[in-house]
């Protein structure tokens, strides 16, 4: 349980664990819904700044909580890019 302790601090900043807890809890709770892709990516940049997170985790938790459809979509397109500034414009 330390060394898991100690690897979160690593990755999500220093703190008290409280605080590495309370990081970890919004990360996990940003997801776009309904929201736009453009709202999406605001409020996912905007928790992001604040937790110190970064790297492909960090990849991983967007690609995560994109919509369903969009993420869908991005899977069986060619194109990817194009998806996603297609949903932007949305």
């Amino acid at each position: 349980m330390e060394k898991f302790l100690t690897d979160l601090k690593q990755g999500f900043g220093k703190g008290d664990n409280k605080m590495v807890m309370v990081k970890i809890a919004k990360l996990k709770k940003v997801e776009q819904g309904e929201k736009t892709m453009e709202k999406f990516v605001q409020e996912f940049k905007r928790v992001v700044r604040r937790s110190g997170y970064e790297g492909r985790p960090l990849i991983e938790k967007f690609k995560r909580g994109i919509n369903r459809v969009i993420r869908r979509k991005l899977i069986e397109s060619e194109c990817p890019l194009e998806v996603l500034s297609n949903s932007i414009r949305e």
